[in-house]
């Protein structure tokens, strides 16, 4: 059973120079004591033939992921990056709780999650960082926060945030993870949030005008909504739009009997790529060695001031 609790589980989420929120869904198979969220944690079979190949070879291998042979606690790791965390903005906070409200900040959220992953024995050295991200640079450096702590990033996302790496880019990330480690997979779609309050609009740094965002999204929602032509079907060019536009033509309904539509899109497209993911993480699952921890949800994405 999936419990989501929309009003209860807006995370605030500030970068540098832009913030970002998320919704978490909540599992029954792994409830943490936090009251804001929560993780989903699988147990996995083992990926016994990567151990072995390893063996096979002379040299040593090269850890593409994961920090090896970091001996800070990854609490202690945490609240020193979390130190060069911009100012909190009390008056723009206002303005973005207004619109998205119970929310708290990007700060608090790494912290939370790595305390609560931590006491499931997700650390720096046996955890490798996962993501399904749009491929704006706003939207991934959600990625690039939670990498300072974890590692880099192995990317499953493309536009809009959808997983276009599909089962095989799973697979081929399974097969990073460290003997008897974990993953932390973190997906979902983003919408812009601007000074004044406008949803589907951001500010850019040394871009004068708002900039649409996610454009992907509300590009495809503006064809299913018969509001422009979109991309060509199949054109090899457009080949992730094409897909989006596939996958946003369900919400067609949904957005028409919105009084926010713009606000309603990307909570009609996070349900749409929850699906995908927890369809693509079932079936893989028995690549997946000691567990995955799954953190999904929307982002807001706001300009640099």
């Amino acid at each position: 059973m999936v419990v989501r609790c929309r009003s209860a589980c807006y995370l605030y989420c500030m970068h540098t120079c832009t913030y970002a929120w998320l919704l978490l869904v909540c599992r029954n198979k792994m409830i943490l004591s936090l009251s804001l969220f929560a993780l989903l944690l699988v147990n996995g079979t083992g990926f016994q033939h990567t151990v072995d190949r390893r063996k096979s070879f002379s040299h040593p291998t090269t850890p593409l992921n994961v920090i090896v042979g970091d001996e800070e606690h990854i609490l202690d790791k945490t609240q020193r990056i979390l130190q060069d965390a911009p100012a909190f903005d009390e008056r723009f906070d206002s303005i973005v709780r207004s619109v998205f409200p119970s929310s708290i900040t990007n700060s608090d959220l790494e912290y939370r999650v790595v305390s609560a992953l931590a006491e499931r024995g997700f650390t720096t050295s046996n955890t490798l960082l996962c993501s399904s991200l749009c491929s704006d640079e706003l939207a991934t450096r959600l990625a690039d926060d939670f990498a300072k702590i974890y590692g880099r990033n192995f990317n499953l996302g493309g536009l809009a945030g959808f997983p276009f790496a599909g089962n095989i880019g799973f697979q081929t990330m399974s097969g990073h993870i460290p003997d008897s480690g974990f993953c932390l997979l973190i997906y979902g779609p983003h919408v812009g949030l601007t000074r004044d309050g406008s949803v589907g609009k951001v500010e850019r740094e040394g871009v004068s005008l708002d900039d649409i965002c996610c454009r992907s999204a509300i590009e495809a929602s503006n064809f299913v909504m018969g509001a422009s032509t979109g991309v060509a079907a199949n054109a090899f060019t457009d080949l992730q739009q094409g897909a989006v536009q596939n996958l946003v033509a369900p919400l067609v309904d949904r957005l028409k009997e919105s009084e926010h539509p713009m606000l309603e899109l990307p909570y009609g497209i996070y349900d749409i790529q929850k699906e995908l993911v927890e369809g693509i993480v079932n079936q893989g699952i028995g690549d997946v060695k000691g567990g995955i921890a799954l953190l999904g949800g929307v982002q807001i994405n706001t300009g640099p001031d």
